[in-house]
């Protein structure tokens, strides 16, 4: 399950997410930012509530930092030990930026 949180002011969007970003959840994670991503410069993920990401979640992350390179900016914050691991063995942390 994950649960997906949207607050939208002006140009800047910021999704906050919770649970599990795996195959089973990542086309909703890419459907909630495909309404939105073509009209936004800054884009925040708020990551604290996130417990695990599988590859289908890299994929849509990797998408949506590609549309934000071409736009504006992407952040995550609140990344816990367990996610930054997987971003650094997949080398994420070198695509993504995180506070």
């Amino acid at each position: 399950m994950l649960q997906i949180d949207k607050t939208q002011e002006g140009n800047k969007l910021t999704i906050a997410l919770a649970g599990r970003l795996d195959a089973r959840t990542s086309p909703e994670f890419e459907q909630a930012l495909s309404g939105v991503i073509d009209s936004i410069t800054e884009l925040v993920l708020d990551l604290e509530g996130l417990e695990y990401i599988s590859s289908a979640g890299l994929r849509v992350l990797l998408w949506a930092q590609n549309v934000m390179n071409e736009q504006g900016s992407m952040v995550l914050l609140h990344v816990n030990d367990e996610i930054r691991d997987i971003f650094e063995v997949t080398g994420f942390l070198d695509i993504l930026t995180l506070r």
